[in-house]
């Protein structure tokens, strides 16, 4: 009898524990209205400001789209510069944003004289997907991004790559990727460490409860549902094969991927790299705490590699 009630006891547990797991899946990696981010993505374009305006209503928008290499068609908008350049950037937005809400950055990049592409991310804005691949299948996507950039400007181009919470950590997962000699830097914006590290610490926040098993759990749902594990996702393993210059921003205050994670991907590389500490920012509000030096900080390090 003692036997059968363990037993018993052990399959409920699994059985619960595995309902967790797709409960945290649908609520974390699931394209949805998430009851913790508000309408529009911290630290991107409000409601009705001057940048979003112009982004929407003034910019010389082009729509550009590839199909990735699992089959998912994927759109960017592009802005050309106001004269002819080899200066590009790509900008990545973050986790339920998309290109919408990344105005004010594109308007930064396009008033120092950059084309500009702002791709949605899978499973946002314009483009498919039925999951949130936190930069890592999305580090595929941008190299052809960058690959598309090049073909169409020429040979001679040279690419910033530019992103923020999530985008952030998508650039820094591309970072580690084979890149063309175009890819002359990289500015992140408060990027976690990995997806799995991210989940795990919201995981605590939002429910006061331990990564583990839980995070195991959901790691292999996602890996069957959307085919890769949440440890994959990894910004620092990727780091550690940069080559590429990169520019590392963080606020002290921000509370939705810790400061403390800063430290941890600006050791992680071995590549020419600069730190930038926002005192006071929340998530992703670095550049709207101190726009003036927020863009004065991240010109000067793109100045140093593109001409």
């Amino acid at each position: 009898m003692w036997k059968k009630l363990i037993i018993i006891t052990i399959i409920m547990g699994i059985i619960a524990l595995a309902g967790a797991g797709f409960y945290f899946y649908q609520y974390a990696v699931v394209p949805s209205k998430k009851n913790f981010i508000k309408d529009d993505t911290p630290g991107t374009d409000e409601i009705g400001s001057p940048e979003k305006t112009w982004f929407k209503e003034e910019a010389n928008r082009e729509y550009w789209n590839i199909t990735s290499n699992d089959g998912l068609k994927l759109q960017a908008i592009y802005l050309p510069a106001k004269e002819k350049t080899t200066k590009n950037a790509i900008l990545a937005h973050g986790y339920m944003g998309n290109a919408e809400t990344m105005g004010k950055f594109a308007k930064m990049y396009y008033d120092w004289g950059y084309n500009v592409l702002v791709p949605d991310a899978r499973g946002h804005g314009k483009s498919e997907g039925h999951y949130i691949g936190f930069g890592w299948p999305e580090r595929k996507d941008y190299l052809q991004w960058i690959d598309k950039v090049i073909a169409a400007n020429g040979a001679d181009s040279q690419l910033a790559l530019y992103g923020i919470s999530m985008g952030g950590a998508t650039v820094m997962m591309t970072s580690g990727e084979k890149l063309p000699k175009n890819v002359k830097a990289i500015v992140e914006d408060c990027g976690y460490t990995s997806a799995k590290d991210e989940l795990t610490y919201q995981l605590k926040e939002m429910y006061n409860l331990p990564g583990f098993p839980l995070i195991e759990v959901t790691s292999g749902i996602t890996k069957i549902r959307a085919g890769y594990f949440l440890g994959e996702a990894s910004s620092v393993k990727q780091l550690k094969k940069n080559k590429t210059p990169i520019m590392f921003i963080h606020g002290t205050k921000d509370d939705f991927v810790p400061y403390s994670m800063l430290d941890q991907v600006y050791d992680a590389t071995d590549a020419p790299k600069e730190k930038y500490v926002v005192e006071g920012a929340k998530h992703a509000t670095a550049m709207s705490t101190d726009s003036e030096t927020y863009k004065r900080r991240v010109s000067n390090f793109l100045e140093q590699y593109i001409d």
